[in-house]
């Protein structure tokens, strides 16, 4: 491919060249050239080119703990927006978001709770996310010669807000930190998927800006990791250089810096100036011609030149079809997490003649989403979920409760107008299903219209005022009550203070099929499985400023573990598990197979994820027993399976704060079970781990 695009490059002139370098290529109708907009998403689906198959937001995937699940989901994305692709061409429609270069997955670790862009992660784990994003990138690029799609991972390095600093925010990350959390995801990307792209942040890392960064690009991907494909800018995030990190003077020498450091396509108009920065010598031809290759090598490894590829025959009926559909719903279902279970459920249909079904996300259909989405044909929001799984012998009661974030919900109404009604709904109810929480309106990308507006970060971990008073109010009427919180990232709900809220069940950004999921978890249609790929805190924890990077006192591995309410890890079955650790086996090379036995305790048929997690009292190991290893296991009532998973020898590592990863030799304990080995997990119900001790 390589030859093939450097023999193309070869014949265009320095403007055809440098044209070829921006999202919105031009065609060059000499060379036979179309144009071609690289810009497209699909983080949780085919995004923003209409009708396509909605899956639950990215950290809602990233609770099924189930990297070959993904893998499945991420060869739908790819199937839809190659057919998609296919089918706007015949249109000869080259517009944004319908081409084959998806941005997607973001792999930043969501270091903290109240960035809105978290959503878009696998959470806070870098070995929870590494696993998780090779197979996405490996189900969306496929295996054939041609790329089925080609995958672009972001946002390159530590980014994770804050968002309205973004711009202009340097991070200030020690080397045993870049190493430890934030590089290893970016890393396995490389060099296992063999990711075809590589965004840029829009903040700077240890003062480079991270699109015009010779470090993180020339040194660490290229040198380092040896990448060799696409390096793109986020976008405008060029202009930032002169205008906000101050690092150069104008828009010229902003686009020579990026692309002098290694950043082959920009997102955005900055490098139209690089012309100018050509004639003033800032640049050379080799640097613009090396870019042009590597921009041009994706576009043959997707068979844009050639007249026939693997995936021509993919068209309309390979879009939002029923098996799609039918995955999008066991997503979803899989990515529910009972946080809270007090033998309310699941639901005996025999003695629940009514439910309330109250709150502003009860019947939104905009909460189900996330943002970075599609259209899908077929929304189930919660209200409705129930309405099709209760049946005709429960009587459903509805009221929206308050507005998601505003006082009333009629602009003429006095403050409060809708609580009398939950109320009064929920005292004439057998139960009350209260659905509270966010969505990509108000939790999410700062400035951005394809993402709901201004969104932004929360201030804080606790539910909007009006959801505080609604919660309060339907709680003394004193009915059992079943909260379902629909959000991208940690809420305390505030739920201890009522005895009567029984029940408790994080939702996140569900996905299109999202309210039936809900609906058939709270009738025992299936047993939950989801496990938190966060750490929820307690409103009243004292979070790090926001600004401040280390990552002491920030997530499972280093938080203060009072300050947690639900951790790392963790959620509830209708099903229990015992868990033993059978053989461990040190390999020659490093590696150590585990094998575990897990077995079904009771007659209900469910899922279970075995979490493995690893523990040295090395002084450059974290504080606290660190995930290893991950299975999503099926088992029927009282069954009993034996699992076997590898640690690589990485894992049998640490890094000191040089950022060098060294061996450990030494005494381990190894963990096995359904959540972290730790006194809350147990306290809240999780079953018992096991563990054993080897010597490596």
């Amino acid at each position: 491919m390589t030859d093939t695009a450097q023999t193309l490059v070869q014949q265009m002139t320095v403007p055809e060249m440098i044209s070829q370098l921006r999202h919105d290529a031009p065609a060059i109708p000499r060379l036979g050239i179309p144009a071609y907009n690289w810009w497209n998403e699909g983080l949780h689906g085919a995004a923003r080119s209409g009708t396509a198959t909605v899956f639950p937001q990215a950290i809602a995937l990233a609770s099924l703990f189930d990297p070959e699940l993904l893998f499945s989901i991420a060869q739908v994305i790819s199937t839809e927006q190659r057919a998609k692709y296919n089918l706007y061409n015949r249109e000869h429609d080259h517009d944004i978001y319908k081409g084959l270069t998806v941005w997607s997955p973001n792999i930043n670790i969501f270091r903290d709770p109240r960035w809105g862009r978290g959503q878009e992660t696998f959470g806070e784990d870098p070995y929870l996310t590494s696993r998780l994003a090779v197979s996405f990138i490996q189900g969306l690029q496929g295996s054939e010669d041609i790329l089925k799609t080609a995958s672009c991972v972001k946002h390159l390095a530590a980014h994770s807000g804050p968002e309205p600093e973004r711009h202009s925010f340097n991070a200030v990350v020690s080397k045993k930190d870049l190493n430890e959390t934030y590089l290893p995801a970016f890393k396995a990307a490389v060099q296992e998927a063999g990711v075809d792209a590589v965004m840029g942040a829009y903040s700077a890392l240890n003062g480079e800006p991270c699109c015009g960064s010779p470090t993180l690009i020339k040194q660490l991907l290229r040198d380092t990791w040896g990448f060799k494909g696409m390096y793109i800018s986020d976008c405008w995030a060029i202009r930032d250089f002169h205008l906000n990190h101050k690092v150069t003077k104008n828009e010229e020498e902003s686009a020579a810096l990026a692309l002098h450091s290694g950043c082959d396509l920009n997102c955005g108009c900055s490098y139209r100036s690089l012309e100018k920065a050509f004639q003033k010598g800032y640049i050379t031809m080799e640097e613009i011609r090396t870019a042009t290759q590597r921009v041009f090598n994706t576009r043959f490894r997707l068979g844009m030149f050639d007249e026939q590829t693997p995936y021509d025959n993919l068209g309309l009926s390979d879009i939002d079809s029923e098996e799609h559909a039918e995955l999008a719903l066991e997503a979803s279902r899989r990515s529910l997490v009972l946080l809270k279970n007090e033998s309310i459920l699941p639901l005996n249909r025999e003695r629940t003649r009514s439910i309330a079904v109250i709150g502003p996300n009860a019947d939104s259909r905009k909460v189900l989403w996330g943002n970075y989405h599609g259209t899908s044909s077929r929304y189930t929001t919660v209200l409705e979920g129930l309405r099709m799984v209760a049946g005709n012998t429960i009587r459903i009661n509805y009221s929206e409760g308050s507005s998601l974030t505003k006082e009333r919900v009629e602009r003429l109404a006095k403050e409060d107008d809708r609580l009398s009604e939950a109320a009064f709904m929920a005292r004439q109810s057998d139960v009350t299903v209260l659905c509270l929480g966010l969505d990509e309106t108000v939790e999410g990308e700062m400035r951005d219209d394809g993402n709901g507006g201004w969104a932004g970060d929360k201030k804080d971990l606790r539910l909007p005022l009006c959801q505080q008073k609604l919660l309060r109010a339907v709680a003394e009427t004193e009915k059992p009550v079943i909260v379902v919180l629909l959000s991208g990232g940690a809420i305390d709900p505030e739920i201890e203070q009522y005895e009567n809220v029984q029940a408790l069940i994080q939702g996140w950004y569900p996905g299109q099929e999202g309210g039936r999921a809900i609906a058939e978890l709270l009738f025992g249609m299936f047993s939950p499985s989801g496990k938190l790929p966060v750490t929820f805190y307690r409103s009243s924890a004292e979070l790090p400023p926001f600004t401040d990077y280390s990552m002491q006192k920030r997530t499972y591995r280093y938080c203060e573990q009072g300050d947690v309410l639900y951790p790392f890890g963790f959620g509830l079955s209708y099903a229990s598990f015992a868990y033993s650790i059978v053989g461990i086996a040190v390999h020659e090379d490093g590696t150590v197979n585990v094998r575990v036995s897990i077995t079904n305790t009771t007659e209900t048929p469910s899922r279970t994820v075995l979490e493995l997690y690893l523990e040295s009292s090395h002084p450059d190991f974290p504080p606290h027993p660190v995930l290893c290893g991950i299975k999503s296991v099926f088992l029927k009532s009282f069954e009993q399976k034996e699992v076997v998973l590898l640690l690589e020898q990485s894992q049998c590592t640490a890094v000191d704060n040089q950022g060098n990863r060294n061996d450990i030799h030494g005494t381990f304990t190894l963990y096995a079970g359904g959540s972290q080995p730790d006194a809350t997990s147990r306290h809240l119900g999780a079953d018992k781990v096991a563990s054993t001790t080897f010597v490596y």
